[in-house]
């Protein structure tokens, strides 16, 4: 059977690939230390758990409108107004399967063949995949390690032509936790509302910043709520990957188009976990902010050690939970095995080290690799070291 030519040009997750790859060793009995995943190690907290347990009780578990239930809609508007600064009504928000599932909505809503997607670099990996699969083309920015991987408004402006329909923007930045500050999102800004571009904004990092840093939503600035799609959602903040609820604030027509799209493909988000996410949405700061205050102590502790490491240079993130050394001063030749890439570098430490990262050319950054620190400060301690011993051979 042919696969389409659209299809066909849209490759597997590499970091759900690495998991898999260390899962699959693990079964095996090797003990493997994983950098790989991307999603917190604490439990969702216990009353989201209990709303969700007692919407299943109720019998809460048919059909929801597709865009959401009324009272996860207002929660949201509410925590929008609350922590951004962003007044939209419910039928300027829409509920869906996590964020992943938002950002392809968006673009699929927006995007029209051969229109052109500014994605800065290094990215998400699925960025480049979900803009291919709506029809549009991929335009990478590059970002460099000596400004701190922020998003130059130069480096936009030499990007744009005109077919440039939108952009897409994540900060606090998965894979490189960079975070921008007022100034870069006012200058960012400033071109997209002079050329009309759509700012897509991935915000679902947003808690976890640190060394006093603010998150600033673009979609606050002048003139920019009509021309900005917010993506959020409660998989990182609240440690609920799995229950697959995001969501997207924009233009009432914008959300319309997103609404009849998921109303073709997935239907509603899962009724009672949208029941848990109001709860969610409701939990006093300090439940987010313990977990924070946890991945801060890891952060700093990561950083610290991997700066040990011959070879290895990894400067201190401002926000998620990843760090994104660059690696290219440890490349030669380790225990018989020849390492001139990243990608080499990785399967290298896995084989043997048993230690799980990412390479950095699934971000579109060659010579980094990327670690997330969503574990513990032991495994953090026993993976470096494991690191380190690796490359000394």
């Amino acid at each position: 059977m042919k696969i389409s030519k659209r299809m066909a040009a849209v490759g597997a997750s590499p970091t759900l690939a690495i998991t898999a790859k260390a899962k699959a060793m693990q079964a095996e009995g090797i003990k493997i230390v994983s950098f790989g995943a991307g999603e917190p190690d604490f439990d969702t907290p216990q009353p989201v758990k209990d709303a969700c347990i007692k919407a299943i009780q109720d019998g809460f578990t048919k059909y929801t409108a597709a865009g959401g239930i009324p009272e996860l809609k207002k929660a949201v508007c509410d925590k929008l107004a609350r922590d951004n600064g962003l007044e939209y009504k419910p039928n300027e928000v829409i509920i869906t399967c996590g964020a992943k599932h938002a950002l392809y909505a968006a673009i699929t809503s927006i995007i029209d063949d051969g229109d052109e997607v500014l994605i800065p670099a290094p990215y998400w990996v699925t960025y480049p995949e979900q803009v291919t699969m709506a029809g549009g083309k991929p335009v990478f920015i590059e970002t460099k390690e000596e400004d701190g991987f922020r998003l130059s408004p130069k480096s936009i402006e030499a990007a744009l032509t005109p077919r440039t329909r939108a952009l897409i923007l994540n900060s606090p930045c998965n894979p490189t936790g960079a975070v921008l500050e007022k100034s870069d999102i006012e200058a960012i800004a400033a071109i997209c509302r002079a050329r009309n571009i759509v700012a897509i904004s991935d915000e679902i990092y947003e808690p976890m910043i640190y060394d006093g840093l603010k998150h600033y939503s673009i979609a606050s600035l002048p003139g920019m709520r009509d021309i900005t799609i917010v993506i959020n959602g409660a998989s990182k903040g609240f440690s609920m990957t799995g229950w697959r609820i995001g969501y997207a604030a924009g233009p009432q027509h914008v959300i319309s188009a997103m609404t009849a799209q998921i109303s073709h493909s997935t239907s509603n988000a899962t009724s009672f976990a949208q029941k848990g996410a109001v709860a969610a949405y409701s939990l006093h700061p300090d439940v987010v902010g313990k977990m924070v205050r946890a991945f801060d102590e890891r952060r700093k502790e990561i950083v610290r050690l991997l700066n040990e490491v011959p070879g290895v240079k990894c400067l201190t993130p401002g926000g998620a939970f990843y760090v994104f050394p660059n690696m290219k001063g440890a490349y030669g030749v380790h225990d018989g095995v020849k390492i001139d890439s990243s990608l080499a570098l990785t399967n290298y430490l896995l084989e043997k080290a048993h230690v799980a990262v990412v390479h950095g050319e699934a971000f579109g950054a060659p010579g980094y690799v990327r670690l997330s620190y969503a574990t513990s400060i032991e495994n953090i301690r026993e993976g470096v070291k494991r690191i380190k011993e690796g490359l000394s051979k």
